[in-house]
């Protein structure tokens, strides 16, 4: 294993039994992360992003492969994987009826640390997290950016080297995201290697240094925000005629040369074009020979969610969270 892959996944499969039968949740899964990196999961639901994420925090066995985690199996050792991790789950896992200071020592103590050890780390966590105001209350009555806060905080206790973070942001307002996006940097800033699954692709776009995009339990993309989108290339005009006419106009467009894809998407058509401001002009012409009257027209830079379309065949903003 090549000391920089802080995680590694290869050629794993994971099926479960049902009522009406198997289904294979993951299909030979090939992954690496990089140390010190944050990187970036996206996936439909049902793509196996999260029994990908539960097996490398060992609560989920899997069929066949090798999963390493900080360099070690595991399969064999997990007691050991789960000393290098930190795991903050969509729900989190603080006591509602203890103040946030007793999560944080109790925390420290189950991993072994003394109380005086304990309560040094918590005071760090404390200034880190921005939690002095509410540290001493109870987490009943926490609001959702310190809820999470103090989440990312319990997942940092035992100072893992790796820390997985499963839609951290999911539920917040933008104020309280922003404020733990930059909470997230640090912690990238003191040597934290980040396994962070997210809905918002922003989020994803702003803070991973590289991502996967998962489908139908397989990896489908990997490579840095700007990469992806990159490969894409050019711009992405969206246009809106009556559905009858799709097929005409596929037939239509798709042999001009500037328009390199044309592919339906709901009640539009997605054309990849190399230069948007060139082939405007062409598509209306070629339009209005046709007869065929054009609804909407839109215009747009590649984004992550087109990368995601691009690879899956929908778009992430209209999935519920998994």
């Amino acid at each position: 294993m090549d000391p920089k892959n802080v995680v590694v996944l290869s050629d794993v499969w994971k099926s479960f039994r049902t009522s009406k039968g198997g289904v294979e949740a993951l299909r030979g899964v090939d992954l690496e992360v990089l140390s010190g990196e944050i990187f970036g999961f996206l996936g439909p639901n049902g793509a196996g992003k999260t029994t990908t994420l539960r097996i490398l925090t060992t609560l989920l066995p899997f069929d066949k492969g090798e999963a390493r985690v900080a360099g070690v199996d595991v399969k064999k050792e997990p007691q050991k994987v789960r000393e290098q991790i930190g795991y903050v789950s969509q729900k989190g896992g603080a006591d509602r009826s203890a103040t946030g200071w007793e999560n944080l020592v109790l925390q420290g103590c189950l991993y072994g640390m003394s109380k005086q050890e304990a309560k040094k780390q918590a005071n760090r966590l404390v200034e880190t997290f921005a939690l002095e105001e509410c540290i001493q209350r109870f987490v009943s009555t926490y609001s959702g950016g310190q809820q999470r806060r103090l989440d990312i905080a319990l997942g940092m206790m035992h100072q893992p080297k790796i820390l997985f973070l499963d839609e951290p942001t999911n539920g917040l307002d933008p104020q309280n995201r922003s404020h733990l996006w930059s909470k997230i940097l640090q912690l990238k800033e003191e040597g934290v290697t980040i396994f962070l699954t997210s809905h918002y692709l922003d989020e994803v776009d702003a803070l991973s240094d590289r991502l996967a995009i998962m489908d139908y339990g397989k990896i489908v993309a990997t490579g840095t925000p700007a990469m992806l989108k990159k490969e894409i290339s050019g711009d992405i005009v969206t246009i809106g005629v009556r559905k009858e006419y799709h097929s005409k106009v596929i037939e239509l467009l798709e042999v001009e040369s500037m328009i390199r894809e044309v592919t339906p998407h709901d009640q539009n058509l997605r054309l990849y074009v190399d230069k948007g401001e060139a082939a405007l002009p062409q598509i209306f012409r070629l339009l209005d020979q046709a007869k065929i009257q054009l609804e909407t027209i839109q215009m747009a830079v590649p984004s992550l969610n087109d990368v995601f379309l691009k690879q899956t065949g929908r778009l992430l903003r209209n999935e519920e969270p998994s």
